[in-house]
């Protein structure tokens, strides 16, 4: 008999999904292209750069077939910079996820629209100028978060996936010694950690609460999504409590109201008022 399984993704399965971020390598060797179930990976010519998935660019790097370019939100300084913001500038807030991509606008120059719209962008304009599906949202790992081209100062949605495999078998890869991004990055975890700790005080209270994630990571969310739902469930079973018995003290003093009100006129009768 199968064993009953959390609901939600685990921090294994998550680390699984991240493998499927594209990342840019720079190769070290001609390699053909290879059928992946996702389509065909691009031919690897030296020394151009190319973008394959996290977990096929670890694998030519384990047999020194590839260089892995890091991310530049991997950076120190634009680890740095998330630090501060996070601490300084809005420290109730996570920081915002990076924006998507976007592209020049051919028939109105000096303007870009987002490749990936929204159901509130005008859809026709949007087909016309990008030549895409309008109804096709990207979201991760389908948006180029992890790429050398992806913008610095934002953290992706599988940013300490990423991280940590990156350091764990690319780590002579890192624009810095290993061991001062995985300072920041520590930090930026406890950081978040305690952020994370602190919003849950918005339900405490009871009608209206809520907790807004956005900005938080898959792992993150795996990590405390046991501890979110089970504090969340603690506040509807108190507030369901509360409000049954507000409910019957109500009724009893709707009842005590009547009663009185009936023995008043009986004793008025009784005194031949």
């Amino acid at each position: 008999m199968a064993l009953p399984l959390p609901p939600g993704l685990t921090q294994n399965e998550v680390a699984f999904l991240a493998e499927m971020e594209m990342v840019t390598v720079v190769p070290r060797q001609r390699l053909e292209s290879i059928d992946l179930l996702g389509g065909k990976t691009p031919q690897l010519r030296p020394p151009h750069r190319a973008q394959l998935p996290l977990w096929l660019a670890l694998l030519l790097k384990k047999q020194r077939r590839a260089n892995i370019v890091p991310p530049a939100w991997m950076h120190p300084a634009s680890l740095a910079e998330i630090i501060h913001r996070e601490t300084k500038e809005d420290p109730e807030a996570f920081s915002a996820p990076p924006p998507p991509p976007s592209r020049a606008l051919y028939s109105q120059p000096g303007t870009a629209r987002r490749l990936n719209p929204s159901y509130l962008d005008d859809f026709t304009q949007t087909q016309q100028d990008s030549q895409q599906d309008p109804n096709s949202i990207l979201s991760p790992p389908f948006l180029p978060s992890n790429v050398a081209e992806s913008p610095a100062g934002y953290l992706p949605y599988h940013w300490l996936e990423v991280a940590e495999a990156l350091l764990t078998h690319a780590g002579d890869d890192m624009p810095a010694p290993a061991g001062e991004v995985r300072s920041l990055l520590r930090d930026l975890v406890e950081v978040r950690a305690a952020k994370m700790r602190s919003s849950t005080s918005a339900l405490e209270g009871f009608g209206d609460a809520w907790l807004t994630l956005r900005g938080v990571g898959a792992m993150e969310l795996a990590e405390n999504r046991a501890f979110l739902a089970g504090l969340v469930d603690g506040v509807r079973k108190i507030g369901a409590s509360a409000e049954a018995t507000r409910r019957e003290e109500e009724e009893e003093a709707r009842r005590g109201g009547e009663y009185g009100g009936n023995g008043d006129e009986d004793s008025d009768e009784d005194m031949g008022l």
